[in-house]
């Protein structure tokens, strides 16, 4: 059963955990108020709502509890992208690719990665057939 999507303040709050973690709710906080203007009470109510969600675990040191990520950050990305594919698109890729195509967001580095992940499943194709 899939978990339950996440708000955009949940998905900064979960990236930055996810890539400084164990932190305590005052560094999130300190973070946070300096790069998106949000209180301290707003950050630990995301933090907790994370927690309760499946997305982070705590675990008390030194008396202060500190926040990890429950799966790898790339593993949930992916949680969340075949989700979002899932229950938004219908499980259609072609909205996706749509967007993709006319992005100009995308760099040849990426442009490359993605000419990569479609050869890796052409590949896995013509295994599956043999």
């Amino acid at each position: 059963m899939p978990r339950p999507g996440l708000g955009q303040a949940e998905w900064e709050v979960l990236r930055y955990v996810g890539e400084h973690h164990p932190v305590t709710v005052r560094e999130v906080a300190e973070h946070m108020a300096a790069h998106k203007g949000h209180a301290r009470t707003t950050v630990l109510t995301v933090m907790e709502r994370l927690r309760a969600k499946g997305y982070l675990v705590r675990r008390k040191q030194g008396g202060v509890y500190r926040y990890s990520p429950k799966k790898p950050l790339a593993e949930l990305t992916q949680g969340l992208v075949a989700n979002f594919v899932d229950n938004v698109l219908n499980g259609m890729l072609s909205p996706f690719f749509a967007y993709l195509s006319r992005s100009d967001k995308i760099s040849d580095e990426q442009l490359e990665e993605l000419k990569k992940l479609v050869r890796e499943l052409e590949s896995q194709r013509g295994e599956e057939t043999k």
